[in-house]
C-alpha cells in the first residue's frame, strides 16, 4: 500500500483522522478493517472516528465516515465542519461548498477555523420515551438529525453517570438493532444548554458530538425551554452553535456552526496499521 497522507482534526475535541481518498488509496473493503487499527489511542494515531474524501458525481465531493469501531455512520456534525475545512484547505472545494454523506447533501462555509453546516432536517421525533425516568431526570425523548439521538434533561449534569446510563440507552430493546446515542443536558438559560454525549461505534463519552448537541438543542425548543439561536457548551468547553426556524409544521433551516481545529498532519506508518 502506498503511504497515506492524513490530517488529524477536531471539532470541539470531538477528533478524527482525515484522508483524501478520491484516488482510492484506501480500497472499500480495507476502509471498515484499517479504521479500528488507526483509531486505537496510545498504539496508533487515535481517534473518534476517521472521515475519507471520495469523488461525487453531483457535488463537490463525498465523504465515507467511521466510527472508530469501524463500523459506517450516516452523519458527524463535528466531522462534517472538519472535512469541509480540509477541503477547503486541500482545493478540494471553495469556501462554500456542498458533499455527499449517506444522509444526504451537506452545504458549508469556511470561515477561517469556525465553519458553518446546513444539517440535514430531522425526523422521528418521539416525547416521553418509555424508559423508567431515574432521579433527577426530567423527560426522555429521542430525535434522528441524521443519527438516532435519545435526549435526558438532568438536574446534575456533573455528577451523571454518563458511561453507565449511556451504555444502557444505546443498547435499550427500544432502539434495536441500530442502537442510539445517549445525551445528557441541563438547560443553563433561555438560550443555551450543556450536553454530555455517549456515543455508539466510540462505545463511551466523547468530548463533544455534533448531531447530538443538534438534537439536545431542537427537543429543547420543542418543549419551549430555549430559542434559536441556541449556544450548546460540550464537554471539552467549547461551544456550537445552531440556528433554525421553527413552525407548526416541524423544523427547517438547521445550521450549525462551530469551530475546528488541525492537530497535525503525517504519513500513516505501516506499523499504525
Amino acid at each position: 500500500m502506498e503511504q497515506i497522507e492524513f490530517y488529524k482534526m477536531n471539532g470541539c475535541g470531538n477528533d478524527f483522522i482525515v484522508i483524501d481518498n478520491r484516488d482510492d488509496l484506501v480500497s472499500e473493503p480495507e476502509m471498515s478493517r484499517m479504521v479500528p487499527r488507526i483509531c486505537r489511542r496510545r498504539e496508533s494515531v487515535g481517534a473518534d472516528g476517521v472521515i475519507f474524501v471520495v469523488p461525487s458525481k453531483q457535488y463537490d465531493f463525498g465523504w465515507r465516515f467511521f466510527n472508530a469501531d469501524g463500523g459506517e455512520a450516516e452523519l458527524c456534525g463535528n466531522g462534517s465542519r472538519c472535512v469541509a475545512r480540509f477541503a477547503y484547505i486541500k482545493k478540494i472545494a471553495g469556501s462554500k461548498m456542498t458533499f455527499e454523506t449517506l444522509a444526504g447533501p451537506i452545504a458549508a462555509e469556511v470561515l477561517d477555523r469556525t465553519v458553518k453546516v446546513r444539517m440535514p432536517l430531522p425526523h422521528d421525533l418521539k416525547q416521553n420515551l418509555a424508559l423508567a425516568l431515574e432521579p433527577g431526570w426530567s423527560w426522555v425523548d429521542f430525535l434522528n438529525t441524521g443519527v438516532p439521538h435519545t435526549v435526558i434533561q438532568v438536574a446534575d449534569l456533573v455528577n451523571c453517570a454518563v458511561k453507565e446510563k449511556g451504555r444502557a440507552i444505546r443498547h435499550h430493546a427500544l432502539f434495536a438493532p441500530q442502537g442510539s446515542n445517549a445525551n445528557f443536558i441541563r438547560i443553563s438559560g433561555p438560550d443555551c444548554l450543556e450536553i454530555r454525549t455517549y456515543e455508539r461505534g466510540v462505545e463511551d463519552e466523547t468530548l463533544a458530538c455534533g448531531t447530538g448537541s443538534m438534537a439536545a438543542a431542537l427537543l429543547a425548543a420543542e418543549r419551549g425551554l430555549v430559542k434559536s439561536p441556541v449556544t450548546v457548551k460540550t464537554r471539552s468547553g467549547e461551544n456550537i452553535l445552531f440556528y433554525f426556524q421553527k413552525d407548526q409544521n416541524g423544523f427547517s433551516e438547521v445550521w450549525m456552526e462551530g469551530p475546528t481545529a488541525i492537530s497535525f498532519e503525517g504519513y500513516l506508518h505501516p506499523e499504525a496499521l
